[in-house]
C-alpha cells in the first residue's frame, strides 16, 4: 500500500528532475525546497519504500554510498566526476563482452563506470592550465629579456 504524501512526492520529484542518481543527502537538498522541514531520516525511509515498491533502485559503485534513480532506464551505465564526485547516466554501451572473461566462464550481466571530471568541473580546470601556461608563457618571455642584452 502506497503512502502518498507531500515528502515522498518532493523526493520522487527531487530524482526526476534531477536526471541523474542521487544520494540521500542530494535528495534532501533538493526536496527541502518543497518540504523545507523535512530530515534525512524521512529520505532514507521513503527511498527505501520506493525502492521496494519498484519505483526506483539503488545505484551501487564501488566504495561508495548508494545513490538512487528512477526505475525504467534501460541499460545503462554511470559516470562519477572524481572532482564534484556526482554521478551522471551514460546511455551507450560497449555491448558483449563476454570475450573479456577467463576461458569457459559466462558473462551474465555487466556495470561499467567511466571516471574523470563532468562538464561543470572540466571547464574550470581546463581555464586554469590555460591561465597557468599563459603565465608561464609570459614568465618565461620577461626573464628571457632580462638576460638578453
Amino acid at each position: 500500500m502506497e503512502r502518498n504524501t507531500r515528502q515522498r512526492s518532493a523526493i520522487r520529484d527531487a530524482i526526476a528532475k534531477a536526471d541523474r542518481p542521487l544520494l540521500p543527502q542530494e535528495v534532501l537538498d533538493a526536496a527541502q525546497q518543497l518540504v523545507p522541514a523535512m530530515s534525512l531520516g524521512t529520505v532514507y525511509r521513503n527511498l527505501k519504500a520506493l525502492v521496494e515498491e519498484g519505483e526506483l533502485q539503488p545505484v551501487n559503485l564501488p566504495g561508495e554510498n548508494p545513490r538512487f534513480e528512477v526505475v525504467g532506464h534501460q541499460h545503462h551505465h554511470h559516470f562519477q566526476c572524481r572532482q564534484c564526485q556526482r554521478v551522471f547516466d551514460v546511455h551507450a554501451c560497449p555491448g558483449d563482452l563476454s570475450h573479456m572473461a577467463p576461458q569457459g566462464f559466462t558473462v551474465e550481466d555487466h556495470d561499467v563506470t567511466l571516471y574523470g571530471r563532468c562538464k561543470d568541473c572540466a571547464l574550470p580546470a581546463a581555464k586554469a592550465t590555460r591561465r597557468k601556461s599563459s603565465e608561464a608563457d609570459t614568465h618565461n618571455h620577461t626573464h628571457t629579456h632580462r638576460h638578453v642584452g
